[in-house]
């Protein structure tokens, strides 16, 4: 059952394991000072041996960040991206000279999620030495597709379902509503972007693949942009709390019928 208490304060909800969950993709990014000598194999290979066992496959990518100004392109740098895959690529470690990150598409549970960034974060202060952090993120993505996406008014508040609930539904190609929350206390901050994504259609191409039907998206993200030392049982610890805060958001979101749906047992 939806509540009228507020999903940004107090302690999270009890965890409904959903045996088929809508989840499409989470990930946790750390962001530090840029550490240029991430760009050379030799600097990086003691990195990939430190986590190989579990992401096996390393496949270098180039990233391109074009600066402009004056309507002309200013400068244009490029970027190595390493990335470690695991055999079946539903997990990935990425590793740049400005961040660290782990996301997945098989997120089976907080607990081993978190165990999988301390891991990382380890190796990460053991090869690389980022001394501090400027920016940490943790973000859920759900998509609901398929007959549930047709049953959407049943299976999330009002509120989140908006135009979709609405006689409208049926002339509505795309609909996305984006909040940014304050948290309390001046612990961060809450990205929500909830709506309709239209077939072969996408909000961020990096993290949601297309999909040819339309579909309903939940993508909360909780950060906080603050410098401070490269601590990694804080990491962890706060990195759990943001997950925490993002499942409070989802079960604030959601109705109990949505629960049973993705095979929740009440």
């Amino acid at each position: 059952m939806t509540s009228n208490k507020t999903p940004l304060t107090g302690p999270p909800p009890v965890e409904v394991r959903l045996i088929d969950a809508p989840l499409v993709r989470v990930i946790v990014q750390v962001r530090f000072p840029l550490v240029a000598s991430v760009e050379k194999r030799d600097f990086i290979a003691p990195f990939q041996e430190a986590i190989r066992a579990e992401y096996p496959v390393l496949r270098p990518e180039q990233s391109r960040t074009v600066v402009l100004g004056q309507q002309r392109v200013m400068d244009s740098r490029s970027n190595t991206l390493w990335r470690f895959h695991d055999a079946s690529s539903a997990w990935r470690v990425t590793l740049a000279p400005d961040f660290l990150a782990l996301e997945t598409s098989r997120y089976t549970s907080r607990g081993d999620f978190l165990d999988r960034l301390k891991r990382v974060l380890d190796a990460l202060v053991t090869h690389v030495d980022p001394k501090v952090i400027d920016r940490l993120g943790v973000r859920y993505i759900d998509r609901v597709a398929g007959p549930n996406f047709i049953d959407l008014p049943l299976l999330v508040r009002p509120e989140v379902c908006g135009v979709l609930s609405t006689p409208l539904a049926p002339h509505a190609r795309q609909s996305i509503s984006e909040t940014l929350f304050d948290l309390p206390e001046s612990a961060g901050q809450v990205m929500t972007r909830w709506g309709l994504v239209p077939a072969h259609g996408t909000v961020d191409p990096a993290a949601v693949d297309a999909i040819d039907a339309p579909s309903w998206l939940l993508d909360v993200d909780a950060f906080q942009v603050k410098t401070r030392e490269l601590d990694v049982e804080a990491i962890v610890l706060q990195a759990r709390g943001f997950a925490e805060r993002i499942y409070s958001v989802f079960r604030w979101a959601v109705t109990d019928e949505f629960l049973r749906r993705y095979g929740g047992q009440l």
